[in-house]
């Protein structure tokens, strides 16, 4: 199976207040976020993240060691705990964009959303981050455009989704819902 996620920011309190997230306080999400993850992502699996996975935190290597899968980091802005380059043995590639064939369908990925990416007039699906589920002018412009999805757990239910549930998910709620 491949899953998709993005701006986990595990280890960030701020976030919390930030995108107005369900928990108490860090731990919580973390935990959380963690054991949504674990639930569906097994080891053989591959997940991209979309970035922003782990950001200010003491030791990001504790959350990289409890996350399953076989994990594609695609960079965000906050994905500074890359400066350890250690740490990047946890990850199959770290790259800022991709491109994978999921289920006969062909999907780009970037941490940031575009306005246009390669395919866009060919079906290919635009996955981003970045965002949040801020109703910013962004927001608002990415739900007008064809095949592209916002993956930020913020906007998914704070668990990593395969490319049929998030667009079912999408179907389910709306573009901007």
């Amino acid at each position: 199976m491949i899953y998709y996620t993005a701006d986990l920011h595990l280890g960030h309190a701020n976030v919390i207040a930030f995108e107005n997230r369900p928990f108490s306080d860090v731990e919580e999400m973390d935990k959380a976020l963690i054991a949504n993850w674990r639930a569906v992502v097994q080891p053989n699996d591959d997940i991209y993240v979309l970035g922003d996975l782990i950001f200010r935190c003491k030791d990001p290597e504790a959350y990289l060691e409890q996350l399953t899968g076989r994990i594609h980091l695609i960079k965000g802005n906050h994905d500074t705990f890359l400066k350890n380059k250690a740490l990047e043995r946890y990850f199959v590639e770290i790259c800022d964009i991709k491109t994978v064939a999921d289920n006969g369908r062909r999907v780009f990925m970037c941490h940031y959303p575009l306005a246009e990416w390669p395919g866009y007039y060919r079906n290919t699906i635009h996955l981003f981050g970045h965002i949040h589920n801020s109703r910013n002018e962004a927001f608002e412009i990415m739900g007008m455009l064809p095949n592209n999805y916002n993956v930020g757990v913020d906007c998914i239910g704070f668990t990593p989704l395969t490319l049929t549930r998030i667009i079912e998910f999408y179907g389910e709620r709306g573009r901007n819902g």
